[in-house]
């Protein structure tokens, strides 16, 4: 199938139009008529080799939002028209100990990613969402309930599953004291699932500008990072802290903020690796964890969960010819909250 999109063709170039193959429906296969598609700043990484050797021509995206144009002989999960969404990763080995146990984003021989990857097959390029057509196995593919209006709902494949996962694996609850670091792509969905699930919410950003839109989504406090001391009357008092900023910091300080047994999560990948004081640690019998992404079923759940409480990303919708200084301005986190690409532009 003839597909039109942006691409990369050399490490550290700019995204131009490009034209290519998607592969005829396997039996399980869905096709997708593609009408919007996030921006993740791990495109803009990837894109320009920032995070080890990339594959090219690279077609990006992996927030991909639209509706169902063709089904393989073997689809009972999707019929034609259905609104459905793509994640990070479209495929994986299915016969692993985490793939059968429902995690197969970590799948132990390598989740297949939704590009810069090669397919199972190991000879196909996985060329990603910036496209107007898209094709994935119907069992890494989700339901998109239909109050939600598409274009919102796009990052949700990535950053809204990001930070619903973990909020769901440390049990958030009502009554529960919730730091969210960070109100950019991550952060701002970190907050609206946080007050759904009856947290109480803090917000930290180095940016005082954000108190505004932070109480609008749902935070109940906001605390400016400027001069970090602030933090100093809070030690012990928060359950858990999603750390979603990529940005440099001396993680001890928010550390000392959890309660005994709680945990602090990164989401968010620093330029260099976090020094952690061994005492910091040891004051409360306090856990430093990590979390990507979701697998396909959490992901739906996730969805239905927006579906229910009429959660979405905000966003600025643009055109693929904005697409590169979409980027730009992604770097200098000029933008509120996420870019997503209308696919009938490219």
């Amino acid at each position: 199938m003839k597909a039109r999109g942006l691409a990369v063709l050399k490490a550290k170039e700019l995204l131009q139009p490009y034209e290519f193959e998607r592969r005829e429906l396997r039996p399980n296969d869905v096709a997708i008529d593609v009408a919007y598609t996030g921006i993740c700043h791990s495109d803009i990484h990837q894109a320009r080799e920032e995070w080890g050797p990339s594959i090219f021509p690279m077609v990006p995206g992996h927030e991909i939002a639209g509706t169902v144009s063709a089904i393989g002989s073997q689809v009972s999960k999707f019929a034609v028209g259905d609104r459905i969404g793509v994640g990070v990763y479209i495929d994986s080995c299915r016969t692993c100990e985490n793939c059968l146990g429902g995690l197969s984003q970590y799948c132990l021989n390598g989740m297949t990613a939704t590009y810069n990857g090669m397919e199972r097959d190991g000879t196909t390029i996985a060329n990603g969402g910036y496209s107007n057509i898209f094709v994935v196995d119907s069992d890494y593919a989700v339901h998109i309930p239909k109050n939600l209006p598409l274009q919102a709902v796009a990052p949700l494949l990535c950053a809204g599953i990001t930070l619903y996962s973990p909020l769901r694996k440390w049990g958030t609850k009502t009554g529960m004291k919730v730091g969210i670091m960070g109100l950019g792509g991550l952060g701002h969905m970190g907050v609206k699932f946080a007050k759904a699930m009856g947290a109480e919410v803090t917000v930290f950003s180095h940016s005082p500008s954000k108190e505004k839109d932070a109480l609008a989504m749902g935070a109940h406090h906001f605390v400016c990072t400027t001069d970090i001391t602030v933090l100093h009357s809070m030690r012990k008092k928060f359950d858990l802290i999603i750390n979603a900023v990529s940005a440099e910091l001396d993680i001890n300080e928010y550390l000392k903020l959890l309660k005994i047994d709680s945990t602090l999560v990164i989401v968010g990948i620093p330029g260099k690796p976090y020094a952690v004081e061994a005492g910091v640690m040891l004051d409360g019998r306090r856990n430093l964890a990590g979390s990507m992404i979701g697998a396909v079923s959490e992901l739906q759940e996730m969805m239905d969960f927006c579906g229910e409480h009429g959660i979405v990303s905000d966003v600025e919708v643009i055109n693929a010819d904005y697409a590169n200084e979409a980027y730009e301005r992604t770097i200098k986190s000029d933008v509120k909250y996420r870019f997503v690409i209308d696919a009938t532009s490219f």
